[in-house]
């Protein structure tokens, strides 16, 4: 059976829900730490509800709401291409409710990914049935790559953003997933933030 994930959620600021932008967050955080970007960006898209779902595994961390896509032990393209690939279907069933929910064509649909976050937002968008509108990647990297021209069945547009000092996932990862998209004709816009660590600011936003 595969896990229903839940987390918060943010209403059209208009009232009617045209689009849904779904927030992926990284190792160790949870919805609540990216739910609110919904209100950074609700003002440029007013008709559109966010949703941040909690990861699949929850993390033995006391007093804190710590989620993992999955475990981070190797860290190596082999424990990436797996861990995406067993979280796949949770978010996909994810995404699926939500749009049901709110009435919308899976076309209407935008993915935002923050480090484990983007690993699933590419992993799960390129492979979705219908394209997504996009797919926002920010200070991440590309899983599962060796076998994206085999399992790509859709190419959304892709936005990729990168800290250039990030101490977490180096910024060459970005060169890393643009060129396994582009080999694989997805169309890549990227940025690297100069001075920006792992995580995001209001130049990113």
């Amino acid at each position: 059976m595969v896990m229903k994930l839940d987390g918060p959620r943010r209403p059209a600021r208009s009232g009617t829900a045209r689009s849904l932008v779904v927030l992926l967050h990284g190792y160790g955080a949870s919805g609540d730490d990216l739910i609110g970007l919904a209100d950074e960006l609700a003002p440029w898209l007013r008709d559109t509800a966010f949703a941040s779902p909690h990861a699949v595994e929850e993390m033995p961390y006391p007093g804190q709401a710590a989620y993992q896509w999955f475990a981070l032990t190797a860290r190596d393209p082999e424990e990436y291409a797996a861990g995406a690939r067993a979280a796949a279907p949770a978010l996909d069933a994810f995404l699926d409710g939500e749009l049901a929910r709110l009435g919308l064509d899976a076309s209407r649909l935008a993915l935002v990914g923050f480090s484990q976050g983007t690993m699933m937002a590419l992993h799960v968008g390129l492979r979705r049935t219908v394209a997504p509108a996009a797919i926002v990647g920010m200070s991440g990297v590309i899983a599962a790559a060796g076998t994206l021209a085999e399992e790509i069945t859709c190419r959304p547009p892709v936005m990729l953003i990168h800290g250039s000092d990030d101490e977490v996932i180096p910024v060459g990862a970005i060169h890393l997933t643009r060129e396994a998209l582009a080999a694989s004709n997805v169309g890549v816009e990227w940025h690297i933030r100069q001075g920006l660590g792992h995580g995001i600011d209001e130049e990113c936003l």
